[in-house]
């Protein structure tokens, strides 16, 4: 991705020197800490959503630091210069028909001011700042008082902004946010700032941001922010987990809260119809639900994705006031346990028939959008499909919660895509790599959707520091959290995947005939199945193909089917198929189509206007191997004895 140049290498540095400043006056990457509930309104807890238009301005100045030098955030943004309209959320890139600001790298600063209610101004409140995701690294003021830094660009962060606010009633409150989308060798993911010093070819100073992922390296603040309020003592974080026998359930539970060690706690779990079927008290303990109605993934059960609802109750002593606060956390119960050859959901089998998707949209690039949230996820019931990977990085909390919902399966993976470079393997990228999994984990940690975490997508595991990097990442993964498997998607050969012995699941990415072999159709059974029977004898490992597919622009046919056309991605959707079938009676536990939609990605020679192995355009039409593939999930979910009449019937009407 170009970039205009901000001033040679030494402008470089000046561009990234806050990021810099920030990491090592912090000693490096921190671990998480303290919880992250998704902010819900309650009797006690009150939400105001920030999203609409926010005051922008990208930093063109050499090196990119004036915003920093000039201490923008010290007043109205507006007053350090020219601002223009952005919607939040959104990713910038897109919006403007600016070529300089679709392609920018650096620091970029957004703005909104925002009136309190009076009453978030008592004493006995806490009001705090959040924010879903920025991409990549943010540096937040409040009212020109510094609250919070992040790296990262897919998890949620937040700050407690009670004095700022409190300390300054009569005044709007504005949040000032610097965001800077450098990817370097060790941010994640990784990336790297390549000068071309041949000036007969290029001007000045001229460099380009190299990535090694496929995808549009959309930036700006994509997700939610908002204010909410609890109390000045306060639930501040929630962490379940479940077990079942036919006739009794057990929910495990632990609860934090911080301001005060003189507390109380209640809960409640509630069903579906609003009765009470188990309390408890106490910050740890187990509720036992008599004859529970388990979480099923669709397809599986008449009634997928079924949710109890578990309210906690504090009550706490703070400055001879009675103070109170309520949370409800959705839970899912159910279990997930892996073989030699299967993948068990409530003990019994479960086949992934999903896809691979992508946050990306027209305009709006990686900000989230609902009407594009729910018009997918009718797309996924229609196409059959009951799971999904989050490709490559975590997706929207708001997505989760209908995965909870509707009963679709994730494996939740972290931004660790494009891990090609060897100085992305040491301790620094290691040190950093252990938080984004302490946040996802934090996060997701109660999604019964969850099923398994992916620490990374096609990283160069053939290197030698590849072997110690992922032990480590993925024992600190199954420390964090020992109630789910943890895998890594490896397009590696078998023998040489230094990774691959630490994972509970082999997921294996190859495009035969496309990238391999392209045109040739006829090697997809001997290749594919001998790549099946080579990593399950080397490693006793239930295996998905977590990526296969062709590109076909829509709309172009050609028969014999040439690359390209729609009529060869069907042919190769049909030979990887046929092996599947074969395989998936032994160990392969899984498929999930690259890709679900049409995406964008950098502009190259083999990129027309992005990636098109989408099943679905980038406007969400179906292709013709959309058809393809929902005839084969509804028949693979007929199999299943578990299917409810209504859909058998609904196979017989396909």
């Amino acid at each position: 991705m170009a970039a205009a140049a901000p001033g040679g290498a030494a402008g470089l540095c000046r561009l990234l020197l806050p990021l810099l400043a920030a990491v090592t006056a912090a000693g490096g990457s921190r671990g998480a800490t303290g919880g992250m509930l998704y902010p819900r309104e309650s009797p006690s807890r009150e939400l105001k959503e920030l999203g609409g238009v926010w005051s922008f301005r990208a930093d063109f100045s050499p090196g990119r630091a004036a915003g920093f030098e000039q201490r923008w955030y010290r007043r109205p943004l507006r007053e350090t210069g020219p601002v223009i309209d952005m919607p939040v959320p959104a990713s910038f890139n897109d919006i403007t028909q600016d070529p300089n600001l679709e392609n920018y790298i650096g620091w970029v600063w957004y703005e909104k001011e925002v009136l309190l209610p009076q009453r978030w101004l008592q004493d006995d409140l806490r009001v705090v700042l959040r924010f879903g995701s920025a991409h990549y690294y943010s540096v937040v003021w409040v009212n020109g008082v510094q609250v919070v830094e992040h790296e990262g660009g897919h998890l949620p962060f937040e700050a407690d902004i009670s004095s700022i606010v409190q300390g300054s009633p009569q005044i709007p409150c504005r949040i000032t946010v610097a965001l800077n989308n450098t990817l370097t060798p060790h941010t994640l993911p990784p990336g790297s700032i390549e000068y071309m010093n041949d000036r007969t070819r290029y001007p000045k100073n001229y460099f380009v941001q190299n990535i090694r992922f496929d995808f549009f390296n959309y930036a700006g603040i994509h997700r939610p922010v908002v204010l909410y309020t609890t109390p000045s003592v306060y639930i501040d974080d929630i962490t379940v987990t479940t077990t079942s026998s036919e006739s009794v359930a057990k929910v495990q539970y632990q609860v934090s809260v911080v301001g005060s060690t003189l507390y109380s706690l209640s809960l409640s779990l509630r069903d579906q119809e609003g009765r009470v079927v188990a309390t408890g008290d106490g910050p740890a303990g187990e509720l036992k639900v008599p004859n529970p109605n388990l979480w099923w993934p669709y397809l599986m059960h008449e009634n997928p994705g079924y949710r109890y609802f578990l309210e906690v109750k504090m009550q706490a002593q703070a400055n001879e006031a009675l103070l109170e606060d309520i949370y409800t956390l959705p839970v899912g119960i159910r279990t997930v346990h892996v073989t030699s050859t299967q993948f068990l959901i409530n003990g019994k089998p479960f086949y992934f028939h999903g896809v691979n998707k992508h946050e990306d949209a027209d305009i709006r690039g990686k900000g989230l959008d609902w009407a594009l949230i729910v018009k997918d996820f009718n797309l996924l019931r229609w196409l059959g499909a009951n799971s999904f990977r989050t490709s490559h990085y975590p997706y929207a909390e708001e997505i989760m919660d209908l995965c909870d919902a509707y009963g679709i399966v994730v494996i939740d993976e972290c931004p660790g895509v494009g891990i090609k470079m060897p100085e992305s393997f040491g301790n620094k990228s290691l040190q950093h790599h252990l938080v984004v999994m302490e946040e996802l984990i934090r996060r997701d940690k109660n999604r019964p959707s969850v099923v398994m975490w992916s620490v990374a997508n096609e990283p160069a595991s053939e290197l030698s520091p590849a072997a110690y990097y992922f032990k480590t990442l993925i024992a600190h993964t199954k420390a964090l959290d020992p109630t789910r498997p943890v895998t890594f998607v490896s397009d590696t050969n078998y023998a040489v995947d230094r990774g691959a012995p630490y994972v509970d699941v082999i997921c294996v990415n190859s495009y035969f005939s496309w990238y391999h072999d392209p045109g040739h159709l006829e090697v997809i059974p001997l290749q594919l199945t001998a790549q099946f029977e080579n990593w399950y004898k080397t490693y006793q490992k239930p295996i998905i193909q977590s990526e296969y597919g062709a590109d076909s622009v829509p709309g172009l046919h050609s028969d014999p089917p040439l690359m390209f056309s729609e009529e060869y991605q069907k042919a190769m959707l049909r030979e990887y198929h046929s092996v599947f079938d074969k395989k998936r009676k032994e160990y392969v536990i899984g498929e999930l189509i690259w890709n679900f939609a049409d995406f964008m990605t950098n502009q190259g020679t083999t990129r027309v206007l992005g990636n098109k192995k989408g099943i679905f355009t980038r406007q969400r039409q179906p292709k013709s191997a959309a058809f393809v593939l929902r005839e084969r999930y509804w028949k693979i979910a007929n199999e299943s004895s578990c299917l409810p009449p209504i859909m058998k019937s609904h196979i017989l009407f396909l």
